[in-house]
């Protein structure tokens, strides 16, 4: 695929997304955004994808939108952030709602728009030397990027709110201990770890996971009794697949299951 920004790589099940733009800090511009619209529809539609792998070369993980391109667009500003957005949004979303789990490899730091894409995936790895900031205040704006539905459901709203407002800058430990990311590795064994991982889910049943991710999404908009019910209806449906055939067959036979369900 004809990417600028980005490369996808597609290898033992995992769909490898790659912020190639280090020189520019892996921002956020036009680009980016529709690139990474595209890249996660690619992702979900691939039967091959059963997992995928968001990482970034060089230094930086995302410095977030590319304010230089804000400054260039002059008094068509809100429009670009508008447009920047939507691929920015469309992206977050089918990475929310695909059956595949995302896993997000965050090296240096991940400033505004990077650190809302990295916290939005479903499971964060971070090497010892990432910084998390969310930054959009400073400079003006508000945050984007799902952050301000994802950071209150990882840490709180009160520490969501802090982190908005003040843009404190988080250690790769700091953002663990709050609950932002799940776990901080060497960093020169962030890459192994990330695709060691991203590979057992790949192996996993992908169809499960993609179920158990849309009952997470609405926990917080459904009663308990409402909230039940798309679990009865969720497990039934598993029910009637092979992995779920699979599961339980290997589970009494005492064997690794072999998962194939898309």
């Amino acid at each position: 695929m004809g990417f600028e920004r980005l490369r996808i790589d597609v290898s033992h099940g995992v769909g490898q997304i790659t912020l190639a733009r280090p020189e520019g800090a892996n921002a956020i511009d036009l680009v980016c955004s529709e690139e990474l619209a595209e890249a996660a529809l690619y992702c979900d539609q691939n039967p091959e994808v059963r997992a995928v792998l968001l990482r970034a070369e060089g230094p930086m993980f995302c410095a977030g939108g590319d304010v230089r391109s804000f400054r260039d667009a002059h008094d068509d500003l809100p429009a670009l952030l508008k447009r920047v957005t939507q691929g920015l949004h469309t992206a977050i979303s089918r990475f929310a709602r695909m059956d595949a789990p995302v896993v997000a490899a965050v090296g240096g730091t991940a400033a505004g728009g990077g650190m809302s894409l990295a916290c939005a995936c479903d499971i964060v790895l971070a090497a010892e030397n990432a910084r998390f900031t969310m930054a959009y205040t400073r400079i003006g704006l508000v945050p984007d990027g799902s952050s301000t539905f994802t950071l209150p459901r990882r840490i709180g709203l009160g520490r969501t709110r802090e982190l908005m407002l003040t843009n404190r800058v988080l250690t790769a430990v700091e953002a663990k201990d709050l609950g932002l990311i799940e776990r901080v590795v060497a960093a020169d064994a962030l890459d192994d770890e990330a695709r060691k991982l991203a590979r057992e889910l790949a192996a996993g049943p992908t169809r499960a996971y993609g179920v158990t991710k849309r009952l997470l999404l609405g926990t917080f908009d459904h009663g308990i009794e409402t909230q039940m019910e798309l679990e009865t209806i969720g497990i039934a449906a598993m029910g009637a697949t092979d992995d779920a055939k699979e599961g339980i067959g290997a589970f009494f036979e005492k064997r690794a299951p072999q998962f194939r369900g898309r």
